[in-house]
């Protein structure tokens, strides 16, 4: 995990971790975790102590910008769950109050929560603190790492997206996506 602090009002940051993803085969899962690949990146922003964030619209950006991204590719636009975003806001929040680390923890139990029949999943997570817009710092990083990139143009139909910030001002997203064709 890399963390680190925010201290003054000229310092953002922007912290992946890595995508997951895994694959459903009736009596058999197949996981395959990239975690060794993390990027920490820092430039200006405001303080986070004049910032507050609508979560609702953060997620609704992010669900907006990544169909964008997908259409403009001749990609399927995905459809948003109501169960796999219950998902995605637990696992946000869960990390925002430092009740699992910043981390894929849970992955698989987040899917299997969703009580979706799924044939593959995969999950973006970011975590930034200080930017005016956190979901398009979010989205930059992921389209610019090759793990997150992966997930965002796989071949999945179904996604669920969950932001939560804490009091520190740190803003955690998580974009699960799923494949249930």
């Amino acid at each position: 995990m890399i963390r680190q602090s925010a201290f003054g009002i000229a310092l953002s940051m922007l912290v992946l971790a890595s995508g997951f993803t895994t694959t459903y085969a009736p009596g058999h899962t197949s996981t395959k975790k990239r975690f060794a690949h993390q990027a920490v990146s820092l430039s200006s922003g405001q303080a986070t102590s004049s910032i507050t964030f609508n979560t609702a619209d953060l997620e609704k950006s992010v669900f907006a910008r990544i169909n964008r991204y997908r259409a403009a590719r001749g990609l399927p636009k995905l459809t948003l769950s109501a169960n796999v975003t219950r998902q995605a806001r637990i696992h946000s929040l869960n990390m925002a109050n430092g009740k699992v680390p910043f981390s894929h923890q849970g992955f698989e139990r987040r899917v299997s929560a969703t009580r979706i029949r799924y044939k593959s999943a995969a999950e973006n997570v970011a975590f930034n603190q200080g930017y005016n817009d956190p979901a398009a710092e979010a989205i930059h990083g992921w389209l610019h790492s090759p793990d997150h990139l992966v997930n965002i143009k796989g071949n999945y139909n179904l996604t669920g997206i969950g932001v939560a910030v804490n009091s520190k001002g740190e803003v955690y997203l998580t974009q699960i996506f799923l494949s249930n064709r």
